[in-house]
């Protein structure tokens, strides 16, 4: 498997499905800014609406952090607003659904499954300047949580602004955090 993490994001050009509206998306648009690609295996599908109406619920809080979200699955744009339009979860969303159905995007971010044309479930988080700070694939059957990823993304946030410091673990905004050095070996 390669490391994802500090890599560029790399070029692609996808369909979306965002306030009724088809868009296309490009790696241009996630730059300058905080972005999560949220991948998924399906739309109409059973734990994805559950992860996905999670996001929903949380979308105002990344938006106060300059984070958008991309959920991304290898349904088409058409599909995902056939989706909106039959569940209320999905009602929710006023995120962009990205559209992957060739893989080629599933496939750059190392969470294609070949044999079913679908997606693991990887959660990544794209600096403003494109690179790779968080990359997490979970196997299918399990969920994810959107306050531990507000949490994360807090810390990368954190980090990017104070380079010189580390967030220890269940680090919460405002919390001390570690200046690594030599004073610090072995005393923790």
């Amino acid at each position: 498997m390669t490391n994802l993490i500090n890599k560029q994001l790399p070029e692609f050009k996808v369909q979306s499905y965002q306030g009724d509206e088809f868009k296309e998306v490009t790696h241009e648009d996630l730059l300058g800014k905080w972005s999560i690609l949220f991948f998924y295996p399906a739309d109409f599908t059973f734990v994805c609406p559950t992860e996905l109406g999670d996001m929903a619920d949380n979308y105002e809080e990344f938006k106060k952090m300059g984070v958008e979200i991309y959920s991304v699955s290898t349904d088409t744009h058409f599909t995902h607003k056939a989706w909106h339009d039959a569940s209320e979860t999905i009602k929710k969303i006023q995120y962009p659904m990205l559209a992957d159905p060739t893989g080629k995007l599933t496939r750059e971010f190392g969470v294609h499954i070949e044999e079913d044309g679908m997606a693991y479930r990887g959660t990544f988080l794209i600096n403003p300047e494109g690179q790779v700070k968080l990359a997490e694939i979970n196997d299918n059957g399990i969920g994810r949580n959107a306050d531990e990823l507000l949490r994360k993304t807090k810390a990368a946030q954190f980090i990017a602004a104070n380079p010189n410091e580390a967030c220890p673990a269940k680090w919460k905004e405002g919390a001390e955090t570690l200046t690594p050095g030599l004073d610090l070996v072995g005393k923790i």
